[in-house]
């Protein structure tokens, strides 16, 4: 009789343990839900002050270049579109290395027949050893430039010809078509610049008015 209560209390004393032992391990599983609960929310709250962040730097270039980009559509059959992507993605939004020292917006390289302002850093021309050589690019005196030189790159380019076969509504086709003629190495290069014309309609000012019929009114 006496063996028997000792083993009851024993029970009870181990069931007791056991529930102070579940109620311990659910505490700390609460709390590292709690802390994974704080760390996502911070993550969010990250993520989304970088992307407003970055987005407003976007929006302050558009702002800033969108009648350039307007003109030279008129000038040249370009998109105003096209050519905004190409500046934000090319100069990453005016912040660029090659943007800041030597307003070249649309990483244009020199080529033989250059015979302007030089700026020199390295991108992605390699030695036959793969060692990375300082590539040569366009340097202009001002963003203006860039962007006139961008257009008559592409109108004088043999390579880029038939991009002119296409609508300036089309601005998928254009983004493609750079691709293929050559402009870019990335093979996202044409997603990149539809993700941008679409998500800040940058395809909006394929339908403005003619500033050069407004100057000669």
């Amino acid at each position: 009789m006496v063996k028997d209560k000792r083993y009851s209390i024993f029970g009870i004393k181990f069931v007791s343990f056991i529930e102070n032992r579940i109620i311990h391990i659910t505490q700390f599983f609460n709390m590292l839900k709690n802390i994974t609960s704080f760390i996502f929310c911070c993550l969010l709250l990250t993520s989304a002050y970088v992307k407003d962040s970055t987005w407003e730097l976007k929006q302050n270039y558009i702002e800033q270049y969108k009648d350039i980009a307007i003109a030279e559509m008129y000038r040249t059959g370009i998109p105003a579109s096209i050519t905004l992507a190409q500046g934000l993605l090319e100069s990453q939004h005016g912040t660029s290395r090659l943007a800041v020292n030597a307003n070249n917006h649309f990483g244009i390289k020199c080529k033989d027949y250059w015979t302007g302002q030089k700026y020199f850093h390295k991108d992605d021309d390699y030695s036959k050893s793969g060692e990375l050589l300082e590539s040569c690019f366009r340097q202009y005196d001002s963003v203006l430039e860039s962007y006139i030189d961008h257009s008559n790159f592409l109108v004088n380019t043999p390579h880029y010809s038939e991009l002119f076969s296409f609508d300036r509504k089309e601005f998928a086709k254009w983004a493609w078509g750079l691709k293929k003629c050559g402009y870019a190495t990335d093979k996202n290069y044409p997603v990149k610049l539809i993700k941008l014309i679409e998500e800040f309609e940058l395809y909006n000012y394929d339908d403005a008015k003619d500033p050069w019929k407004e100057i000669l009114k």
